[in-house]
């Protein structure tokens, strides 16, 4: 397989795409595109990160910049330290949910966020050109770093919502399952802050994953049978890099990957409308919070985002925006329009409070702050909020033209229903949603539904499954 470059950075297979060269050369073209300025590096806990962060620095430092090294650390704790340090830009190290023979870089700008496609195409372009090096007395300082993790902890406990004292009364009893990743670190020492009492399996720092990474359910069995022997509150699994979380009841069942973004949104709203409430008398003369008000806060999800993050922001008078797949045009809009919260339905939680990323440590502090609040468990959490189900597909093309196909399917459903062509063909329909996108790298369309029973989602994957063929 090819070297992976996209809007997300670059990940290879270590060795044969992967190969020092190759770091080299978007390292290098990176030092330029940030005018050699500081760089911020992290990585997370595969066995070849070392390697490739060694390599990542002593280019940067040969090219003039000065590096301050993370150490393993999630990727939004990169993201977080670009802002705090003001640094011009930042490389995590990481190939996120990919198997262990993968690794990757991810380039940010000194925003914080991740480039986006235009700053892509320029950072591409100096890619392709030979890397020229200072001399010796101009290369730059490095300086190891690791106690960040403890500053992306306290941003996050610092926050108006966060009552430690609270939550530390519930005393949650917590399996942990951080893929023997960068979770292993930082995760604990959050939740021992919390009074969490800690289960902890596959949260060694070996650099060998304990299960297949991505924190979808049927990588989570483990996870999910200690929670059930230990009569656990809740079970938490995040991804090698620490930016989804993913979540398991107290009856030992998944809550859902799309119900992490849903309940975090739930509980900001919630604090939000109360806190306008309160202070409406003061300027409405005793009369009720106007609807405008509401209506100003805004909700970003992306467009195969659980509708029940829509039915809630309606539920508090919020409006909801979505965007093609992809954290960073969640991030970029909820920059334009002001967001007070958003992210994906993979896991990733975006509070702009702490910074414009997907953050698992942001999302485990307001759940459990919610089910502290709540006051019962998390699956009668779920159990109170808007329930829906998604299904997902794929179709092989072969010789089908893509394009064709979701061009005639838009024309069909452009007069009856409600159409977003965004990113593929999103279809609304009253009670369900159909998105339709086609890859990139291989002949096939990608089929996501969501409606209110698992039935009818599959109902309509195979509805449009056979749609595509015909």
């Amino acid at each position: 397989m090819a070297l992976m470059v996209s809007i997300s950075g670059i990940r290879g297979v270590v060795g044969e795409t992967l190969t020092p060269e190759t770091i080299v050369q978007y390292a290098s073209a990176y030092a330029l595109y940030c005018n050699r300025g500081h760089i911020i590096v992290g990585r997370d806990g595969r066995i070849t990160g070392k390697n490739v962060l060694d390599i990542v620095a002593s280019t940067l430092l040969q090219m003039g910049c000065d590096v301050t090294d993370l150490g393993i650390c999630p990727t939004p704790t990169v993201a977080l330290a670009i802002e705090k340090l003001k640094a011009a830009g930042g490389i995590s190290i990481t190939a996120s949910h990919n198997p262990l023979i993968w690794n990757g870089l991810k380039f940010f700008a000194s925003t914080g966020l991740f480039l986006d496609t235009d700053e892509n195409r320029e950072f591409w372009r100096l890619a392709e050109q030979p890397a020229k090096y200072v001399s010796w007395d101009k290369q730059g300082k490095y300086t190891l770093q690791e106690t960040f993790l403890d500053e992306h902890i306290r941003e996050v406990l610092s926050l108006s919502y966060i009552d430690i004292g609270k939550i530390r009364a519930r005393k949650f009893k917590v399996v942990l399952d951080c893929v023997n990743s960068a979770g292993g670190i930082i995760v604990p020492r959050l939740l021992e802050k919390l009074g969490c009492e800690i289960i902890p399996i596959h949260c060694e720092m070996t650099g060998i994953f304990g299960h297949t990474p991505e924190p979808i359910p049927e990588n989570l069995t483990s996870l999910c049978a200690k929670v059930r022997e230990q009569h656990a509150d809740i079970g938490i699994a995040v991804d090698p890099d620490v930016d989804r979380l993913v979540l398991i009841n107290e009856k030992g069942e998944p809550f859902g990957e799309e119900y992490t973004i849903a309940s975090c949104t739930k509980f900001i709203l919630e604090k939000i409308t109360n806190r306008q409430s309160k202070i409406a008398p003061a300027h409405n003369a005793g009369s009720p919070l106007r609807s405008d008000n509401q209506q100003s806060l805004k909700v970003v999800i992306n467009l195969s985002t659980t509708r029940a993050v829509e039915d809630i922001a309606k539920h508090y008078g919020a409006s909801t925006l979505h965007t093609p797949v992809g954290e960073m045009n969640v991030a970029k809009k909820m920059k334009e329009v002001g967001a007070v919260i958003g992210g994906e339905g993979s896991g990733g939680v975006i509070l702009p409070k702490v910074h414009l990323g997907r953050d698992a440590i942001v999302g485990i502090a307001l759940v459990l702050q919610h089910l502290t609040e709540f006051g019962g468990t998390l699956s009668e959490l779920k159990a109170a909020m808007p329930q829906y189900y998604i299904t997902k597909g794929k179709v092989d093309l072969g010789t089908l033209n893509p394009d064709a196909i979701l061009k005639q399917l838009t024309a069909d459903h452009s007069v009856s229903d409600t159409i977003n062509t965004d990113d593929g063909l999103k279809i609304d329909f009253p009670e369900s949603w159909v998105h339709l996108r086609k890859s990139n790298t291989e002949p096939i369309i990608r089929i996501i539904a969501e409606a209110h029973t698992k039935a009818e989602a599959d109902e309509l994957v195979k509805k449009f499954t056979a749609k595509i063929l015909a």
